[in-house]
């Protein structure tokens, strides 16, 4: 099964997305690193950020993996060619690097592909921007995460502190977001759409376990409906 969780920067995607793998007993991918993983290597690289085919010669060729701190049965750290980029990749340059990187039609089609054989291997939450539409169209649940931009903005900036990286100027930050969300929702090459058939959540004024409980509950029900459509199938 595929849930797939897509919404823009600061919604509180992968926090949900983890904590929902971590109850179901799935394994959870986060693609948003790697689209970083690019950036943080085209940057590394010298390759400008509108170079489509040096972008995309990246994206082809550098392996991203994601490992696991000891004691915890969900990915947190992030490689790629073998060199962790944990933290590297949630620094304010890489927030400003990445939407030019993921808009490259040729990184898009390249991760999307990686990210599609991953998840044939299991159950899996997935989380993105276009998850739901391109990525895993036929998702057995899917749910648009947003909230209003100052929440955003807010949870980002407590996350930056906590984490001791990026930019902790709420101001900053809050234009950062609008920026990002009108990157992503312009962009010719899977723009940030909710999908026709996605659970619009709002978080902004919910606990996160509400959020978490309301999306299980759907994962419930399509674990459902699927064992009852195999049961009829059989007979």
């Amino acid at each position: 099964m595929i849930i797939a969780i897509d919404g823009p920067s600061g919604a509180g995607k992968s926090t949900v997305a983890k904590a929902v793998a971590k109850r179901l007993g799935f394994s959870c991918l986060d693609t948003g690193a790697m689209y970083r993983a690019i950036a943080w290597r085209a940057l590394e690289d010298g390759v400008a950020l509108d170079d489509e085919d040096g972008l995309g010669r990246i994206a082809r060729t550098c392996e991203i993996s994601f490992g696991h701190v000891e004691g915890d049965p969900l990915p947190k750290r992030v490689f790629i060619d073998g060199v962790e980029v944990t933290d590297a990749i949630r620094t304010a340059r890489i927030d400003k690097a990445v939407s030019p990187t993921s808009a490259a039609p040729s990184v898009r089609t390249a991760l999307v592909d990686q990210q599609r054989r991953i998840g044939a291997g299991g159950d899996f939450v997935v989380e993105g921007r276009d998850i739901g539409t391109v990525v895993f169209p036929d998702a057995a649940v899917k749910v648009f995460l947003t909230a209003s931009d100052e929440e955003r903005a807010h949870r980002r900036v407590r996350q930056n502190v906590d984490r001791g990286i990026g930019s902790i100027d709420y101001e900053e930050v809050l234009a950062d977001l609008r920026r990002r969300d009108e990157a992503d929702s312009s962009r010719a090459t899977s723009p940030l759409v909710a999908a026709e058939d996605a659970v619009r959540i709002d978080s902004t004024s919910h606990y996160i376990e509400e959020v978490i409980d309301e999306i299980c509950a759907l994962a419930d029900v399509a674990r459902d409906e699927d064992r009852a459509g195999a049961g009829a199938r059989a007979e």
